[in-house]
């Protein structure tokens, strides 16, 4: 308890004298900065994963192909959560001699919880109008096939059943119409009220029961996690990245940028406090002997600053986490437009971390420096040119380099992301330390060829190398971080938008025959359409992995059940799909001629099911086996909406059973009407309107651009702060040179050259280490983590140097301008 008063006493002192306002800036700063980013990605995250939602119409979807027991719904409610209940089967419907199997959807009120519902407007009323109901009793709602394939209008009467609907609605689109292949046939929505009358749910029926849930995103997210436990093999949850790959996909692509802008927060953070801690200490060698002197053990200093350190950790964070809550606030209202509905508050995490980030990169950056304070001998009292000892300064380094990797592991949310930042900028700090040591002897060389300034600007740097080279490298660090937020950030977004672009397929054709392949190729071709690409597929389930029998029991997994439980889509192919990428293992030769089957299998599906190469698969496909080895795996880009399969085989194994054909392209929405030509020229063929999903994911990567430019805004003062702990560390060394060097008869004017050609060299060396590392690292974060193609951007080395020098530069005079005012006899008073 003594030494926290003490460590008190010195903080409150520290504070009055104005000692700490670099130090507590850089941390406020840096804290309010990474908070900010935290906080608001956390409520786009949520806010992304609700409107995402919007195409299941829920939250969350518990179906079943029995009748799902009632405390499922209860439990939801005692939850505060808003519930609705879907019944889904296929039916045969009439509407005089006019016969077609229909997929029927039985509705209660509240549907859809998410998203939105459009019919047809009315004659009088043009366009698509947004409704809030179901069907009333009595009535049915059709979709557009059903005007093909039946002519159906308004006011026609339906018999569905045992009972007769009018039907009284066109159905433009329903939220969760495009989630999944299963909604392939025309559909009718009636109310939930009318279904026992049908008579049409018998025992053996094929019926898909779905309990729709949403609510708060925690209370969602508990609620699942109750359910899962509850869960029985019938049974299956699903939310939006469940449901399709593409979305999960775009999900965590767009989870990666709001990770990657939070590390560049922690980057700052540790280049501004490793700056302001080293003025610290110079500054506290005097008081650390007078107490030496007077008896203090090397212990004693240690734990007075650790109490002080850690009780200024505790007030920087608690300023900087109220700063970045009420920042994220401001940038919501700005942002009020990104999302449909009010974005989510955001949860207490960020604050937690932001404690933890502050207390730990202070600890980090700050105790070596402290160890190094606690062995200043006694005898500087006497002789003031006793610096400080420098017995710590490498495992100062190397903790610092720790603690700030752990960070990145923590704040990147990804293994491979945070790995491969950790490495960029451990490399860029070697590199960055070896070239300036380079360059700094370079340079010095060239001082007689120069003049006066710049000799004496070049004498600074030599004369304070490893100092200067900190702070360069240090500089750069800043820079470089702030350079592959922007510039390289842009790029890789840039990129990820041709990932999708605007013609992207909105349609999927299925259930293609063989003898109807050229017949599709002259519609196409009539209609002057580019006709698609068609991949074959055989649809088999998985019933053995190495000769061993599974059922969807063997998976706690549900995801892992619902794959053994569901027939797989399996296709053939000589060379490898455009948009997928080997991980491990080759493709096959296709010259060389295979005596036995080998499929290739996406990563993803086979850590679900945990196999692996080397493993034997085993598929039932109507009622004759096919067993192969899995010989590699494959990424599989979900996000491009290109046709894409789990299971792919060479060519020669899978012909002989029974096969069909499948097809993705994009048609704009103006030529609708080919599409119920197409419909009515091969009414075998399902198609597949996934225009809706795709609009979603490019609003998506929009709203996410957005929210990452506006993030930058925050970012941008921490790299401030960086700068100004820079010119900083360095402002008691220049005060007393200056008041030397006037008293000797220097001019101010030639002070200010000289200071001015010193912070263009830090300022290009600086600015040169940031291009190279942005570029560099940009190229590692896009190709081998976000699988992106990174393209050179030549303008980033000039932007990079020249914005590095002007910065330096006006940020060193600026702050340099004081010290040119400073009495001289009063800097030499306080000398001697």
């Amino acid at each position: 308890m003594q030494y926290l008063r003490l460590s008190m006493l010195m903080l409150r002192r520290d504070w009055r004298a104005g000692e700490l306002y670099v130090l507590i800036l850089a941390l406020i700063i840096a804290i309010s900065g990474m908070t900010t980013v935290a906080f608001f990605a956390d409520r786009v995250d949520k806010t992304l994963s609700q409107e995402s939602n919007q195409l299941l119409g829920a939250d969350l979807l518990i179906i079943s192909t029995r009748p799902l027991s009632e405390h499922y719904a209860e439990e939801a409610q005692r939850r505060d959560l808003d519930i609705a209940k879907v019944t889904q089967f296929p039916s045969m419907v009439s509407n005089g001699d006019n016969n077609q199997l229909v997929q029927v959807k039985a509705v209660t009120d509240g549907y859809p919880l998410r998203g939105k519902l459009h019919l047809a407007g009315a004659s009088a009323e043009p366009g698509n109008r947004v409704t809030t109901r179901i069907p009333k009793q009595g009535t049915l709602w059709f979709d557009e096939k059903m005007l093909a394939y039946m002519d159906l209008r308004r006011g026609d009467p339906l018999e569905i059943g045992a009972i007769q609907l009018t039907a009284s609605a066109l159905i433009m689109r329903e939220p969760d119409h495009s989630v999944g292949f299963i909604h392939i046939a025309p559909r009718v929505m009636i109310n939930a009220a009318d279904l026992p009358a049908t008579g049409l749910i018998q025992e053996g029926s094929r019926v898909t029961y779905q309990l729709l849930i949403a609510g708060e995103f925690s209370a969602v997210e508990a609620y699942r996690s109750w359910a899962e436990k509850q869960i029985k093999a019938v049974e299956r949850i699903e939310g939006i990245r469940d449901a399709r790959p593409e979305i999960k996909s775009a999900l965590e692509r767009a989870e990666k940028f709001l990770n990657l802008s939070a590390l560049v927060s922690v980057v700052l953070a540790a280049a501004a406090i490793a700056l302001a801690v080293r003025r610290f200490t110079q500054r506290h060698l005097d008081g650390c002997a007078i107490m030496r002197s007077m008896g203090a053990s090397q212990h004693g200093l240690f734990i007075l600053y650790l109490f002080y350190f850690i009780a200024l950790g505790m007030i920087a964070s608690l300023i900087g986490c109220l700063i970045g809550f009420a920042a994220q606030e401001v940038l919501t209202a700005w942002l009020s437009d990104l999302a449909d509905t009010a974005m989510p508050l955001p949860s207490y995490l960020p604050a937690v971390h932001g404690f933890l980030v502050c207390i730990v990169l202070l600890l980090g950056f700050a105790l070596p420096p402290i160890l190094n304070l606690r062995s200043v001998p006694a005898l500087r009292v006497l002789r003031r040119d006793i610096g400080m000892p420098n017995t710590h300064s490498v495992t100062g380094y190397l903790l610092g380099l720790a603690t700030l990797s752990l960070l990145f592991l923590w704040k990147a949310g990804d293994l491979k992301l945070g790995l491969f930042t950790i490495a960029g900028f451990i490399i860029a700090v070697a590199v960055f330390g070896l070239i300036g040591l380079v360059l700094v002897k370079v340079l010095s060389g060239l001082r007689r060829q120069t003049g006066s300034a710049w000799r004496y600007g070049l004498a600074n740097i030599r004369r304070r190398a490893i100092s200067s080279i900190v702070q360069a490298v240090s500089l750069g660090l800043g820079f470089m971080a702030l350079l592959v937020l922007t510039l390289v950030q842009d790029d890789l977004i840039k990129n990820w938008h041709t990932t999708l672009p605007p013609d992207a397929p909105n349609h999927f054709l299925v259930n293609i025959q063989s003898d109807q392949l050229p017949l599709l190729e002259n519609f196409f071709n009539q209609h002057t359409i580019e006709t698609p690409p068609t991949f074959p597929m055989v649809r088999g389930r998985l019933v053995e992995i190495n000769n061993k029998k599974i059922t969807p029991e063997d998976y706690d997994d549900p995801h892992a059940a619902n794959h053994v439980r569901r027939d797989f889509n399996l296709s053939w192919s000589a060379e490898l799909p455009q948009d997928n990428l080997l991980v491990h293992g080759d493709w096959w030769d296709p010259e060389h001629t295979l005596t036995e089957p080998i499929v290739s299998l996406e990563e993803g599906i086979a850590r679900t099911l945990r196999v692996k190469p080397g493993d034997q698969l085993t598929f039932d496909i109507a009622g004759s086996t096919f067993s192969a080895t899995i010989i590699n795996l494959r990424k599989v880009e979900w996000d491009s909406f290109r046709v894409n399969f789990f299971v792919i085989a060479p060519p020669g194994f899978l012909e002989n059973y029974p096969v069909n054909y499948v097809s993705s392209f994009y048609l704009p929405p103006s030529d609708a009407k080919t599409m119920h030509e197409l419909v009515k020229a091969f009414p075998n063929i399902l198609v597949i309107d996934v225009a809706a999903v795709v609009k979603q994911v490019q609003e998506m990567i929009q709203q996410l651009s957005r929210a990452i430019e506006f993030v930058f805004l925050f970012t941008l003062m921490a790299g401030f702060i960086v700068l100004y702990a820079a010119i900083a560390a360095t402002q008691d060394e220049r005060i007393r040179e200056a008041a030397i060097f006037r008293t000797l008869g220097a001019k101010r004017k030639q002070l200010t050259r000289a200071w001015a050609a010193e912070f263009v060299i830090l300022g290009g060396l600086a600015g040169l280490f940031a291009s190279a590392g942005a570029s560099l690292l940009g190229y590692a974060i896009g190709n081998h983590v976000l699988h992106l193609v990174y393209s050179f951007n030549p303008w980033i080395w000039v932007i990079g140097v020249c914005v590095g020098t002007a910065g330096v530069l006006i940020a060193g005079m600026i702050g340099t301008r004081t010290t040119l005012t400073t009495p001289p006899l009063l800097t030499l008073r306080k000398i001697g």
